[in-house]
């Protein structure tokens, strides 16, 4: 049991890659996990019109360290009770209990978000990230504790750079670039 909690709680170093240091418009994985839905909806909280989101289901076996997959200052958080189904369930982004991040980029100015999920195992959510906050693409943002699920918001106009199925690494993995 105890090589199972320490393989489940560690944080190994991330490189953060050489085209994303130079492209504020990068946006890196904020987790480790297999890209699991990449799909166009309306986001009424915070951004408040369609949006692409990237939704990564991380397993038992993932690193579970969040971090900020852009530059910027957080402008809307909230943290939203819910139910507990298995994140890589379609449902899991509507339904289960969440962390939701609205950041104003320091890139075009646009508004991108992401949410950190339970999932049927994963019933904690460790969220460091305050309205105010400056965060920097890569830097740890919180944790999730077993299993769960992060969804990332962005502008209809981003060029994606995943597909689903992908398996994706917290701040080392691109998902996709802005457009102004």
């Amino acid at each position: 049991m105890a090589i199972f909690t320490l393989n489940f709680f560690r944080d190994p170093k991330r490189k953060i890659p050489p085209e994303a240091i130079d492209n504020p418009a990068i946006i890196l994985s904020p987790a480790d996990g297999k890209i699991v839905e990449i799909v166009e909806e309306d986001e009424p909280k915070f951004v408040k019109g369609k949006v692409i989101r990237i939704s990564i289901f991380l397993s038992i076996f993932n690193v579970h360290v969040n971090r900020s997959p852009i530059s910027g200052k957080v402008e809307y958080f909230s943290y939203n009770p819910g139910a507990y189904i298995i994140a890589n369930h379609p449902k899991a982004s509507e339904l289960n209990e969440n962390t939701f991040i609205g950041v104003k980029a320091d890139v075009f100015d646009h508004k991108i978000a992401y949410k950190q999920m339970t999932g049927i195992l994963a019933r904690r959510i460790v969220c460091i990230v305050k309205e105010g906050d400056e965060y920097i693409a890569g830097e740890k943002i919180g944790m999730m504790k077993f299993g769960s699920r992060m969804d990332v918001f962005l502008p209809v106009n981003t060029n994606i750079l995943v597909k689903k199925g992908d398996n994706v690494k917290g701040a080392s993995s691109i998902l996709a670039e802005l457009k102004e």
